[in-house]
């Protein structure tokens, strides 16, 4: 089943890596990770005057919004790093701006950030998933 597996995902990396761009590439890995593990993918790149949500999820009653960084190394730090409290405040204001877009302020979110590390020239990205990465910043209490 392994052997299996492992021919699945070299295909899917074959697939993904056609003509996309690495962050692309990772969004749609991180997405399929996330499937995997119990989350429904409801929205891919969710564009807000002031950014992007990378995935909007549902994990049991939860949204759950999902900053998705890839890079070919962690020269530069750690993918995850890149989310630092400017862009949790922009994440925060673009998700309480989904959130009532979609009326569903009366449900709890949370904020999830997927780091893919996809070396050049590797098939076998390496994913982290943290769920609760960060609180909502500017909003106390708004999410539970």
């Amino acid at each position: 089943m392994s052997s299996n597996w492992h021919r699945r995902l070299v295909e899917l990396v074959r697939r993904l890596r056609r003509g996309r761009s690495l962050g692309e590439r990772g969004e749609a890995l991180a997405a399929r990770w996330l499937r995997r593990h119990g989350c429904q993918i409801i929205a891919r790149r969710c564009r807000g005057h002031l950014g992007e949500i990378d995935l909007v999820a549902v994990e049991k009653r939860t949204v759950v919004f999902v900053e998705v960084k890839t890079r070919q190394s962690q020269d530069a730090g750690h993918p995850g790093d890149a989310v630092d409290v400017p862009k949790q405040r922009r994440l925060t204001r673009l998700a309480v701006a989904y959130l009532r877009k979609h009326d569903l302020l009366e449900y709890p979110a949370r904020f999830d950030v997927v780091a893919v590390t996809w070396p050049h020239r590797r098939h076998k990205p390496i994913i982290e998933h943290f769920p609760r990465a960060f609180e909502a910043v500017g909003y106390d209490g708004l999410f539970s």
